[in-house]
Order: C-alpha cells, then sequence, then structure tokens
C-alpha cells in the first residue's frame, strides 16, 4: 500500500486550483441557505404541501435541463462568460423571491436558479477535472467533496442570522452567489478546453446494472423529497427555539451525518457485494424513517437524533448505486454512464417532491419519511430479487468506492466520469 501524500504535495495540488474552489464555498453556501429558507419562508406565506413540493421538483427540473445544455452554452460563449451570467441571473432570482411571493413565480425562480447552478458546477467542475492529474486528481476531488458538504452546512446554519420573514437572508444568499464570481474571474488558470456532449441511453444504463439505475432513482425520489419539504417537517416538529433554528440545526446534522457515513459504509462495499451493502445501508435508512414516525416525539430531541442516523444510512446510497453502476462500465463509456445517472436522479427528484407532498396534503407531514420508507422498502425488494438472478462482480473487477463518492458528490457529468477505476464487465448485458 503506498504512502498518503505528504501535506506540501496536497498544497502544491490544491493551489493552481484554490480560486476555484473558493468560488465552489461561496456558491454552496449561498444555495445552501437558499435551499433551507425557501421552504420555510413559503410556509410562512401559507403556500400548501404540493405548492411547496413542486417548488422543490422546480429546482432539480431546471437543474436537469442545465446540465443537458452546459456543454452547448460554453462551447458558444466560454467558460468565464457562461459563468458570469449564470452568476448574474442566479444572484437576482434570489432576490426576486423576497418581492414577490405568488407561487407559479417561485417555481419558475426556482427552476432558474436550479438551471443557473448546473450551469456553474458544470464549469467549475470541468475546470477542477482539467487541472487535475492522475497523481493528483483523487486529493483535489476529495478536497472538493469536503467543501461541498462542509459549506452546505454553513449554509444552512447562516438561517439563524435572521428572519426567514424578511429580506435581509435573501439578500445574503444574493451576495454569496455574486461574490463566487470574482475568485473564478481573476484566476490566471487557463481556461478548459470546450466540454462536449454526451448521448444519453437510459435503457442501455438500465442493461449496464438494473441496481445501479434503481439506487440512483430511488435517492432521487427519496432525498429530492427529503431536500424539498424537510425544513416544513423539522419547523413544525423539532424542538428548538424557533422554526428557523429548528430548521437550520435539523438539516445540519442530517448532512453531518451523510458525511460521517460515507466512507465506512463505501470501505465495506469495496469489501463485499455492493449489492448486499446497499440492501443494509436502505434497511438503515428505513429504521431511521420508522423511528422518525414512530418514536422521535417521545425522545428528547428525537428528530435531530434520528436525523441524523437518517443521513448516516440515506445519503451514501448514492454512491453506492454509483459504485455499482462503475464496476460495469467501460472506461469509453464515463461520460455517457455519468450523464444518465444524472439524468435518473433529476428524473427521481423532479417527481419525488411532487407525490411527496401530495400524500402530505391528505395527511400531515410525517408523511415525508413515511414516502421515503416506501422508496426504501421498494429499493431493498428489488436488489433482493436482483441478487438472485446474477452472481456478485469479482474482486478484481470492483473499482474504488472513493472514485464512486467523488462522482456521486459531484454535479456535471464531466467531472462525474473522471477518475481511475478498474475494467468492469461488457455493457451489454444484465450483470447484476
Amino acid at each position: 500500500m503506498s504512502a498518503a501524500p505528504p501535506p506540501t504535495s496536497v498544497m502544491s495540488a490544491l493551489a493552481p486550483v484554490a480560486a476555484l474552489l473558493v468560488s465552489v464555498a461561496l456558491l454552496l453556501m449561498g444555495n445552501g441557505l437558499q435551499g433551507a429558507l425557501l421552504p420555510l419562508r413559503a410556509e410562512i406565506d401559507a403556500q400548501t404541501a404540493i405548492e411547496i413540493g413542486i417548488l422543490g421538483s422546480s429546482y432539480f427540473l431546471g437543474f436537469g435541463i442545465g446540465c443537458l445544455s452546459a456543454a452547448r452554452f460554453v462551447q458558444r460563449a466560454g467558460h468565464i462568460r457562461v459563468f458570469a451570467a449564470a452568476v448574474a441571473l442566479a444572484s437576482t432570482t434570489a432576490l426576486v423571491h423576497a418581492l414577490i411571493s405568488e407561487p407559479a413565480i417561485w417555481w419558475l425562480l426556482r427552476g432558474t436558479t436550479g438551471f443557473c447552478f448546473a450551469i456553474l458546477y458544470t464549469v467549475i467542475e470541468s475546470w477542477l477535472n482539467e487541472k487535475a492529474t492522475s497523481e493528483n486528481r483523487g486529493a483535489i476531488f476529495s478536497v472538493y467533496t469536503v467543501i461541498n458538504l462542509t459549506v452546505l452546512t454553513l449554509g444552512q446554519l447562516m438561517l439563524l442570522l435572521g428572519d426567514p420573514a424578511q429580506f435581509p437572508l435573501f439578500a445574503v444568499a444574493s451576495i454569496l452567489v455574486s461574490l463566487s464570481a470574482i475568485p473564478l474571474a481573476l484566476s490566471t488558470s487557463e481556461a478548459p478546453a470546450p466540454i462536449q456532449s454526451a448521448k444519453i441511453n437510459l435503457k442501455k444504463l438500465y442493461r449496464q446494472s438494473p441496481v445501479g439505475a434503481a439506487g440512483v432513482l430511488a435517492v432521487g425520489l427519496a432525498n429530492g423529497s427529503f431536500w424539498a419539504l424537510a425544513p416544513i417537517f423539522a419547523a413544525g416538529r423539532a424542538d428548538a427555539a424557533s422554526p428557523a433554528a429548528a430548521v437550520a440545526i435539523f438539516m445540519s446534522v442530517v448532512v453531518v451525518g451523510g458525511a460521517i457515513g460515507q466512507w465506512p459504509i463505501g470501505l465495506l462495499s469495496d469489501r463485499m457485494d455492493r449489492r448486499r451493502v446497499l440492501i443494509m445501508t436502505a434497511l438503515g435508512a428505513i429504521a431511521a424513517a420508522l423511528c422518525m414516525l414512530l418514536v422521535a416525539d417521545r425522545v428528547p430531541h428525537g428528530v435531530f437524533i434520528f436525523g441524523f442516523f437518517y443521513g448516516v444510512f440515506g445519503f451514501p446510497i448514492n454512491a453506492i448505486a454509483t459504485a455499482h453502476m462503475n464496476d460495469h462500465t467501460e472506461p469509453s463509456g464515463f461520460v455517457e454512464t455519468a450523464s444518465g445517472l444524472l439524468l435518473l436522479y433529476g428524473i427521481g427528484a423532479v417527481i419525488g417532491p411532487i407525490m411527496a407532498s401530495i400524500i402530505i396534503s391528505f395527511t400531515n407531514l410525517d408523511a415525508l419519511f413515511g414516502w421515503i420508507l416506501a422508496v426504501q422498502t421498494v429499493l431493498v425488494l428489488f436488489t433482493l430479487y436482483r441478487v438472485t438472478r446474477r452472481e456478485a462482480v469479482a474482486d478484481e473487477d470492483q473499482g474504488s468506492f472513493a472514485s464512486a463518492l467523488i462522482a456521486a458528490q459531484t454535479t456535471s457529468p464531466i467531472t462525474a466520469s473522471s477518475g481511475p477505476r478498474r475494467r468492469g464487465t461488457e455493457t451489454g448485458a444484465p450483470s447484476d
């Protein structure tokens, strides 16, 4: 086993992309604040659960469209111009939310925000990917993943800085997004090569790995609903000093739980059949959701405790499913596979919040975790069925979970397809 690179090597690898990572931090902090703020403000404005669910779906719909069209924009105008335009539009939409409370306008604005952020992330990740080498790519994108999780948490905690019913928090979100343009605009790094579009074939993707495709779709259905509706769930149930504090703390502990759960679960999946690890992890998410439904109110700070464990088990499923799909992908199919997984996640994240919000409208906010429980249960049953149909991937053909974790945490097919891995099985036949 090779020794870990010394700190000086890591710092030298990060130096050429430091400005880009600062831009990422500011972008995600602003987006994290918006993600927690908007559902809470929508509830204050008396929007219905279905309207809030559509709000969440709108973001992922715009995000998916942005990912599919980002390459064309960058090819036409270049990385810097596209980045600046997307920042300006995303910053503007954050402010317009505070000026107009009409739900349909909010859906359009949120979809526009998702579209902009998809383009922004694609520009940054393609830039990072080109600056990385085979020797330092793992270090660069590991730091990138840590930054994602850290600043997302900080952005959500910014809810504590003001009243969601007032203008300042929207202004803060806009300021953070606007500031993200400065490091990249002043960077002396040469712009990367034009981004290439990838063809997407979902049928072929399913044939490569039914469990991988189903797992990513299920994560979109479950976690897309969580991101859209968990803030109003927390505001209504968590025992904190104020709804805003409840939302900030709840969302943060879930993200922290997800960060903690990634590596031990991922390392386990490198040592045994990933499908079995996916089943165990999904069962853990089911148990956390069930506890949230049945006993959270009876345990002091139970919503926070079981929210943390939902993050531990619910968030790593995406990376496990991605790793399993990668085990069955030929090197020539990296970009196509990553693009397809991104689309599958987006489809689930568009449908999930709407379905969950409809159920909530006929029951109560607890139904959010009832929906998540149902989705994870179907995933477990499907994966159990697939285990009986095909043998596990041989150890020598399994890729590294670390590469899949980077792919699952990034947002563009350019980056999600990068990184060294072992050769898998042929893509034409179902293999799990």
